[in-house]
């Protein structure tokens, strides 16, 4: 349930629900006292179009200092005016929605960056402005070095992380990169609150030999998760299918529904043990048209 958002002309302000004007006030307000600041929303609440807000409230910053002195100018600074600012994202599908949205409100003049992280990695030393505000979506990733290179090459400039989950399965915290956390509701409360749906979930027993199964998993990421490759080589076999399988005749048959794998192979796999079985399932991945 992504939030919509109107912007008609130059100086109109994006159209923002409740949360969203709490959560951007708190937000700013914030990275006046904290060069690093950390902004939690459940997934289905609007990041992309909080970040845009956000982006769009520096740009305004900007434009409103034109006619200050210079040592005004140099305060106004010093607390949130930004000139240059790179958006940085891990996933093509993310920079191509936040470049998406930006255009679509109207709120991207030239001084704004939004690229891959992947492609920063190569790239960082030829980026020839330092940019002022860098804004990280899906920031429980940057604890990989590749994210951690930006506070060292860019001593002056500011952060700003989004994400749902502010955590890693390590347990390990953030506060070596964010010096702040700003925190939406609770899920709870968005349910309550109408703005997203009541869910049922059903999880696997401790003592099952799934859980035991990913027990015995060793390796972990930087972010604390666990290795995608050693995660296939436990799981992308048939039994596990099959019991992966068994959930889904018990408790979603007949229904529509998404399952999520460790990887393209894995995928593909258990589309084709679903079609075995009678179910109407396709592998949908990264090379999808």
């Amino acid at each position: 349930m992504e939030s919509s958002a109107v912007r008609e002309g130059k100086d109109d302000v994006i159209m923002l629900r409740d949360y969203q004007k709490d959560i951007c006030s708190r937000t700013v307000e914030a990275l006046k006292c904290h060069r690093s600041v950390m902004v939690q929303m459940p997934t289905g609440t609007g990041k992309t179009v909080v970040l845009a807000s956000l982006v769009n409230e520096e740009l305004r910053n900007v434009s409103s200092t034109k006619s200050m002195k210079n040592e005004e100018l140099q305060n106004r600074r010093n607390q949130s005016v930004c000139n240059t600012i790179m958006i940085v994202a891990h996933r093509r599908e993310l920079v191509e929605q936040i470049r998406e949205t930006i255009h679509r409100l109207g709120i991207d003049d030239g001084n704004i960056t939004v690229c891959s992280i992947q492609w920063l990695a190569y790239n960082i030393n030829k980026v020839k402005e330092t940019p002022q505000l860098v804004v990280i979506d899906e920031a429980h990733h940057a604890l990989a070095k590749t994210y951690r290179m930006m506070w060292e090459a860019w001593h002056e400039a500011r952060f700003l992380g989004l994400t749902a989950t502010p955590c890693r399965m390590n347990r390990a915290g953030f506060t070596d990169l964010f010096e702040c956390l700003v925190m939406s509701w609770s899920i709870g409360q968005f349910i309550r609150e109408g703005w997203l749906s009541l869910f049922d979930y059903y999880s696997i027993k401790a003592d099952s030999e799934e859980q035991r199964r990913i027990n015995s998993l060793e390796k972990r990421g930087a972010d604390g998760d666990y290795q995608a490759k050693e995660l296939n080589a436990v799981l992308n076999r048939k039994p596990s299918i099959e019991r992966l399988y068994e959930s889904v005749a018990r408790y979603a048959e007949g229904k529509k529904g998404i399952v999520y794998a460790i990887n393209i192979d894995h995928a593909h796999n258990i589309a084709e043990y679903y079609r075995e079985h009678g179910v109407n399932a396709v592998a949908i991945d990264s090379r999808t048209p």
